[in-house]
């Protein structure tokens, strides 16, 4: 059983590998009943954050990451297009408010952002944070003076993932390496913004692996404010996406553990249920939320890859008792 002193305690950063496998070894209801408790200690559990995400430049991106629809360096009959007008991407983060997001979440297809799309892309983010939403954006990896201009031009929250365990990690990527991702993040933090980092299971990677990647982020200097969890949304044309559409996706329950873990391991966390909720079950997102999510990407389309509609969404939290996380709380737990 879970100490109960840990529950109450300051969030640990001295996780060992071991201890995280651990976690993963417990029977399943112990392990969900025991997340569920700590979610308990710092959530409401019957709130949910609803953030919307925008592909704001699509496709081209130099990276060679095996899961991406957007890389260059795979045909996946994307279309690549440009970076998107600031005032294009104020009207739809109008859009999103409308429709119930709280957080709105800006994504290119970058390996680096380039000092001279900077001043666009602040304007975007200047333009979202008016309207009275959380501000979020991935555009790949950030020098110090970057992040510093993304934080005064209203960025609340920065996403750039690790992806995976580290073990595993040059099966997914070579173009950039874990050290890059972590650099980014400190230069996140440093300039005084939150990071949302998480990363993807179901690329054919072991429960070791998984272990790993959560050991990885419970470890940093600070928890990520936001942790996604993605299930792989196979992409024909993708060596990742062929990989697992020969060998099958991951288990429904291995999913659910995951997210158990971790909220276990980074317990003030808000852990995004993200890419793939589109084919899961409404029984395992169910188990999702028990095991401690409490945010979800909200609206038809995640980058390039579907998601649930808003009135789907809608049927759900209703049946499930849920509703829309209060931006106080939202903002408290950053």
């Amino acid at each position: 059983m879970l100490d109960p002193a840990q529950d109450s305690a300051v969030p640990r950063h001295d996780w060992t590998l071991q201890e995280v496998e651990a976690l993963f070894e417990r029977p399943f209801t112990e392990l969900v009943f025991e997340a569920a408790a700590v979610h308990r200690r710092w959530f409401d559990p019957t709130e949910v954050q609803l953030s919307q995400l925008l592909s704001v430049k699509t496709g081209g991106c130099a990276e060679n990451c095996g899961y991406c629809s957007q890389s260059s360096h795979f045909d996946t009959g994307l279309k690549a297009s440009k970076l998107m007008d600031a005032e294009a991407v104020v009207a739809e983060a109008a859009r999103a408010k409308a429709g119930g997001a709280q957080r709105f979440c800006m994504g290119a297809a970058w390996r680096d952002l380039k000092d001279r799309d900077l001043p666009k892309v602040a304007a975007m983010i200047s333009g979202v944070k008016a309207l009275g939403l959380e501000t979020c954006a991935t555009l790949g990896m950030l020098t110090p003076d970057q992040a510093k201009a993304l934080k005064a031009a209203g960025l609340d929250y920065y996403n750039h993932n690790l992806d995976t365990g580290p073990e595993y990690y040059a099966e997914v990527v070579t173009t950039r390496t874990y050290q890059d991702r972590l650099e980014t993040l400190e230069s996140v933090r440093a300039a005084g913004m939150s990071t949302c980092c998480g990363g993807i299971v179901g690329m054919g990677e072991t429960r070791r692996d998984r272990a790993s990647l959560l050991h990885a982020l419970a470890t940093l200097p600070a928890h990520p404010d936001s942790l996604p969890v993605n299930a792989l949304v196979p992409i024909t044309g993708t060596p990742l996406g062929d990989k697992v559409a020969r060998e099958g996706e991951i288990d429904a329950l291995e999913f659910v553990r995951t997210v158990a873990v971790a909220r276990l391991v980074c317990p003030r966390s808000m852990v995004r249920l993200s890419a793939g909720r589109e084919t899961m079950s409404r029984e395992t997102q169910a188990l999702c939320f028990l095991a401690g999510a409490n945010s979800i990407f909200v609206g038809g389309r995640l980058l390039t890859t579907p998601n649930p509609e808003m009135d789907e969404d809608q049927r759900l939290f209703a049946d499930l008792g849920l509703k829309p996380m209060a931006a106080a709380t939202a903002e408290a737990a950053a």
